[in-house]
C-alpha cells in the first residue's frame, strides 16, 4: 500500500514527476491568477520552474501587469492541469519577491535569447509594431555583444507560499478524487472533499 505524503509539497513533487515523465507539453506551465486594486481578477500562464517545501517559484518582469497586481495585492493562485494524467493541482497563498541572488542564479541559467528578450520587452505595455520590438532586441544584442547578459533590475522571481493546495484526480462517473491540504499553526491538515 502506498504511503501518503507528509506535506502537500512532497505530494506535488511526486505528482509533478509523473507528469514530467514523457510529458507531451511543458509540465511547468501553470495558470497564475492575481487581482487588481479593484479586486478584478486576471489570469495568465506562467512557468513554475522551481518548487520546494517553501513553495512555488516563478519569474517575470516586475513592471508587468502581474507584477503591478502582486505589488498591490501580494496573494495569488496557481493551477496546473496535466490532461495526459487527468490531474489538476491548485495552490493559493501569499506571494513574496525572491532575493536578488536567487533571481540572478535563475536568470543566468536561461537561454541567451530569453535573457535578451527580458531586456528588450516592456512587458504588458503597448507595442507600436513587431518591428519596434525587433529593433529593441538588436539594440540589446549590441549592448551585450560577446559578454554576459546581466539580469535587468526590473526582472526577477516570486515565491508563492502555499496556504492551501488541492489535488484533483478524475474518476469514473464524475466521482472525482479531491484532497485538500490547509496550512495550520502546527503544519498541514489534509482532508478529502466531495467532488
Amino acid at each position: 500500500m502506498k504511503r501518503a505524503a507528509a506535506t502537500p509539497m512532497a505530494e506535488f513533487a511526486a505528482t509533478f514527476a509523473r507528469a514530467a515523465a514523457g510529458a507531451p507539453f511543458d509540465p511547468t506551465a501553470a495558470a497564475l491568477a492575481t487581482v487588481d486594486a479593484d479586486a478584478r481578477p486576471s489570469c495568465r500562464m506562467v512557468l513554475v520552474k522551481r518548487f520546494d517545501e517553501a513553495g512555488f517559484r516563478f519569474f517575470t518582469n516586475y513592471e508587468s501587469r502581474k507584477g503591478a497586481e502582486l505589488a498591490g495585492h501580494p496573494h495569488a493562485a496557481l493551477t496546473w492541469y496535466w490532461p495526459w494524467l487527468d490531474v489538476q493541482v491548485r495552490a493559493e497563498g501569499a506571494v513574496e519577491r525572491l532575493a536578488a541572488a536567487e533571481s540572478d542564479d535563475y536568470f543566468a541559467e536561461r537561454p541567451r535569447g530569453h535573457q535578451l528578450g527580458a531586456w528588450a520587452s516592456l512587458q504588458s505595455r503597448p507595442l507600436p509594431s513587431r518591428f519596434a520590438l525587433l529593433r529593441r532586441v538588436v539594440a540589446v544584442e549590441a549592448r551585450f555583444l560577446g559578454g554576459r547578459v546581466e539580469r535587468p533590475p526590473y526582472w526577477g522571481g516570486y515565491l508563492l507560499v502555499p496556504e492551501r493546495v488541492e489535488f484533483w484526480r478524475a474518476r469514473a462517473s464524475r466521482l472525482h478524487e479531491r484532497n485538500l491540504w490547509t496550512r495550520t499553526d502546527g503544519g498541514w491538515r489534509r482532508e478529502r472533499l466531495y467532488p
